[in-house]
């Protein structure tokens, strides 16, 4: 698989950073840990793995935007191009010794996504998308799963059940859905659950509460495996309103209007 110049250096940050987690993760119970909000916690893992990336990134195209989850945004002088930054996606599950975790790094060019990693440091999975390049698994082209009906169908979703008003909603969307499929999981990562839809490990998933830094890495590998990734009104604005429904062609479709249907 050839990759592009800007895929190494994005490969090459994402597996630095991982470098840098698989010693943390070693270690978890002495990190230094602070709670934002609810389920919702960082790390001294996270800032470090942040600060791998964005160093890593800047130094490489120095003139680049940033948006992370740690750092915020910081504008750069290119205007055209902005890294995604998730530097732990499933900073609970890393928290608890669950080897579900990765770093997430997207590309952002003129608003839109065209290259992503998602590297997952523990079972050395390394998830790649270029714009009309495909989607790889280490060096394995990537399909969706080819399932035609949501009885056959094992879905991925997120639900913290922590207070917010969305959990309710989503509560009532998974007691709709639950019975109309094969199964249900939740990850704890939601570019992982999308990345694992991309190798056909799940048939769909869907969330909402997401930031930008969630969805992006995750959506290009969904597309580029031949998916299909929308918000929960079946539009494009995905990364800008944090909410996924996503699978292949039927099994989206079938999802969508299950999802639309509970109020």
């Amino acid at each position: 698989m050839a990759r592009s110049a800007l895929m190494n250096i994005m490969v090459n940050t994402a597996m630095k950073a991982g470098r840098g987690l698989i010693r943390d993760f070693g270690e978890v119970e002495n990190l230094q840990v602070s709670r934002k909000g609810p389920a919702d916690y960082v790390s001294v893992a996270d800032k470090r793995s942040e600060k791998v990336v964005m160093d890593e990134l800047m130094k490489a195209r120095p003139t680049y935007s940033f948006l992370m989850e740690e750092g915020g945004e910081i504008k750069g002088t290119d205007g055209m191009h902005r890294w995604i930054v998730d530097p732990i996606d499933g900073t609970t599950n890393f928290l608890h010794g669950v080897p579900i975790f990765a770093v997430a790094i997207a590309l952002e060019r003129n608003d839109e996504i065209v290259s992503s990693v998602i590297y997952n440091p523990v079972m050395d999975e390394l998830f790649t998308a270029e714009k009309g390049n495909g989607a790889w698994l280490n060096n394995r082209r990537l399909r969706v799963a080819g399932r035609k009906h949501l009885s056959e169908a094992l879905m991925c979703t997120g639900i913290n059940s922590q207070g917010r008003a969305l959990d309710a909603l989503q509560l009532r969307q998974l007691a709709h859905i639950t019975p109309a499929v094969s199964g249900i999981r939740r990850s704890g990562s939601i570019s992982m659950d999308l990345a694992w839809l991309a190798a056909g490990r799940f048939d769909g998933v869907w969330e909402a509460g997401l930031k930008p830094w969630d969805v992006a890495p995750g959506l290009l590998v969904v597309k580029e495996a031949g998916g299909f990734l929308t918000d929960f009104a079946g539009g494009n604005d995905a990364v800008a309103k944090g909410e996924v429904v996503a699978g292949n062609e039927l099994i989206q479709r079938e999802l969508l209007k299950a999802i639309q249907s509970v109020k």
